[in-house]
């Protein structure tokens, strides 16, 4: 299912692709002004990217895919454990410069990113059903918000992902 819709500058598109960054840490926390608002310890950091043309079953395929994803390991040291096998924790910060357009020049961009009006119910909606898939509450960003993120990256394990390469 395509849908078309106004991107930023009003021109018309059914392409669609919600693109994450999935980080495995071991702990992680997001701040405003200095002050945390969101921490967890061992899980996923999540930078989300919203298109102008992301719809609900790009929310659904991508929190059924991080959630299933097994990048932790086993009692052999094999990645072949979820989130939901090791009852970890999510952090999840808006990132619209995850899509950057740089085909021209060296100053990237943003005109594929979603607009407010289209990417905050959108990122709200991911949340909701990130935490219902995980069985408690997803840490969150600010949206919009000048954020400092830490992370311990663990491994690294480092995954990009986006709803437009669903092979």
């Amino acid at each position: 299912m395509h849908y078309i819709i106004r991107n930023r500058v009003g021109e018309y598109t059914t392409r669609r692709k919600m693109r994450t960054v999935i980080q495995r840490v071991r702990k992680a926390s997001v701040s405003v002004d200095g002050k945390a608002v969101s921490t967890i310890g061992q899980g996923l950091l999540l930078l989300l990217g919203i298109e102008a043309t992301d719809a609900e079953e790009d929310i659904q395929w991508l929190c059924h895919k991080v959630l299933g994803l097994r990048i932790f390991d086993d009692e052999e040291g094999v990645m072949n454990r979820s989130i939901m096998d090791i009852d970890g924790e999510i952090i999840v910060v808006s990132q619209f410069t995850l899509m950057a357009s740089y085909k021209k020049g060296n100053r990237p961009s943003w005109i594929r990113a979603a607009g407010h009006e289209h990417a905050v119910p959108m990122y709200e909606r991911f949340l909701e059903v990130l935490s219902e898939g995980l069985g408690k509450q997803v840490g969150k960003g600010i949206f919009g918000a000048e954020m400092q993120v830490e992370l311990i990256n663990d491994g690294p394990v480092t995954i990009c992902m986006d709803t437009k390469n669903k092979k």
